[in-house]
């Protein structure tokens, strides 16, 4: 097993950390546990290896301020944030911090170990000059109007009965448009649809 390919489970909850552990054992991953971002910032090394997985809601240092003070101190380690079912809004602002992905609880063990996995081998690709972002940009203009309004909400971390408020439609039809736009843009996840259309953003 290579020494980078370390996962930091950063979580307040002992039970949650301790069955994150297990899994990610079995799965061949080195594991490190720390009880808070604190914590984990206290004895954070100059090169942080693998990738850190943590929760968005904690005590103290939350997720996302987590996630500000790794890249305040230059670290480029990748970080998959967890988040409950109704924080959309939380992961998105997580997204535009730069978290390598969001996962939603309760998530299927499965989709965690290819989220880090891909995250691990993410880590040498800058999304700077993004290669998705022309087929990205291509797969938005097939988007119709109302499709973009969808999407403009998910992003902006809104969840469908709010969406469905706003447009003056209802949740079913807000629910029929979202399954529109993620099968047009060919994401297979919310967060993945989230990760596109910002870096659609950033090319702008």
């Amino acid at each position: 097993m290579a020494s980078n390919e370390v996962v930091h489970v950063v979580d307040d909850d002992v039970d949650v950390r301790k069955s994150l552990g297990f899994l990610l054992a079995t799965a061949d991953f080195a594991v490190r546990l720390h009880e808070s971002a604190t914590a984990f910032l206290a004895t954070a090394t100059k090169d942080i290896e693998g990738c850190i997985l943590t929760d968005v809601r904690m005590p103290g240092i939350d997720g996302i301020e987590f996630l500000r003070q790794l890249r305040a101190r230059g670290q480029t380690v990748p970080v998959i944030v967890m988040t409950g079912h109704a924080d959309v809004a939380l992961a998105v602002q997580a997204m535009k911090e730069g978290a390598a992905d969001f996962i939603e609880k309760p998530f299927d063990d499965q989709i965690l170990i290819d989220a880090i996995r891909l995250a691990l081998d993410n880590r040498s690709h800058s999304t700077v000059a993004h290669p998705q972002a022309s087929e990205i940009h291509k797969s938005l203009s097939s988007l119709s109007e109302r499709e973009r309004q969808v999407l403009d909400g998910l992003v902006s971390g809104l969840p469908n009965k709010t969406i469905a408020y706003d447009l003056g439609i209802s949740p079913r039809t807000v629910e029929i448009h979202r399954a529109n736009v993620m099968s047009k843009m060919r994401a297979g996840s919310l967060s993945h649809l989230v990760r596109m259309a910002l870096i659609a953003d950033s090319k702008h």
